[in-house]
């Protein structure tokens, strides 16, 4: 299940940054909420961001793993 909620949640741990993000600021974060795992736009931290049950976070992972990058 993936939902959408407005601000930022109150994190188990931190946000932590992709080790893809570049200098320039294009980051996408990520926190353990819980039971979810909860994905941010690092520009935009009180914006929507996006909560995934962990099996819908582990599907998501496996599949981009499996895309080629450029």
């Amino acid at each position: 299940m993936i939902s959408a909620r407005h601000g930022p949640p109150s994190p188990v741990g931190s946000w932590n940054k992709s080790s893809y993000s570049g200098y320039n600021s294009n980051c996408v974060e990520v926190a353990q909420i819980a039971k979810h795992v909860a994905v941010r736009d690092s520009k935009a931290p009180y914006a929507l961001h996006l909560e995934f049950d962990r099996a819908a976070w582990a599907v998501f992972l496996s599949q981009t793993k499996l895309e080629p990058r450029d």
